[in-house]
């Protein structure tokens, strides 16, 4: 995709500040955290790191269902099964862009510490900030997508399965990751972003502040 002189040079200018460290993306569910995150990565020649990815992986080889329920990975099986990538070869001497890696109260120091021991150390957490009205909306949207059409891109997720589930994710996320929120704002490293736009507007919005904080 093609774009414009300014976008160019903020882009490199945000891979010059980040060199091999980390960004970590948050937001409500169905906020576009890993829409936002994969092109993010793309564009700075980063690799993409998704929590949710990894647990959900684990829970297949595993035969576990910890997660189905909307409820968060219990910490103690988070840090066995997700901080070990920090170290990984596959992912040495490249930045990372992290989907929501931590997303407990007090997970946020073990992960800072992993990413830092790894080489990659956090460096900007980007908020998308998105009313629970507008994800519940989309979580619609997409249900009634996949109803629709079988074959539909977007499915619907075990743990997105039904609006209780879908409730109870976004309960665990006000409950549980917005302190984790605020740990990183009193650091000021919290990058808040304007997430109810199109994603083109979303992506812009993320490269224009990821710029300011990086040319503070």
């Amino acid at each position: 995709m093609c774009y414009n002189y300014g976008m160019e040079e903020k882009i490199i200018a945000i891979k010059n500040w980040l060199g091999t460290g980390s960004i970590n993306v948050f937001g409500l569910p169905m906020s576009g955290k890993d829409t936002v995150g994969v092109r993010l990565a793309e564009m700075l020649g980063a690799k993409f790191l998704s929590s949710g990815m990894i647990i959900r992986t684990m829970e297949a080889e595993q035969k576990s269902h910890m997660t189905d329920s909307g409820q968060l990975l219990p910490t103690d099986i988070f840090y066995e099964w997700v901080l070990p990538y920090f170290g990984r070869k596959d992912l040495e001497n490249s930045p990372l862009v992290l989907s929501s890696v931590g997303r407990w109260s007090g997970e946020e120091g073990e992960v800072m510490r992993a990413a830092e021991n790894g080489g990659h150390p956090i460096k900007a957490v980007i908020l998308l900030n998105v009313s629970e009205a507008e994800v519940l909306k989309r979580w619609e949207t997409v249900k009634e997508a996949g109803k629709r059409d079988l074959s539909h891109t977007t499915s619907i997720r075990a743990d997105d399965k039904d609006e209780a589930t879908f409730q109870t994710r976004i309960r665990e996320f006000n409950e549980k990751t917005v302190p984790v929120l605020r740990t990183y704002q009193q650091m000021g490293i919290l990058v808040p972003v304007r997430g109810e736009m199109s994603r083109e507007q979303v992506f812009e919005s993320v490269v224009d502040e990821l710029y300011k904080f990086a040319s503070r």
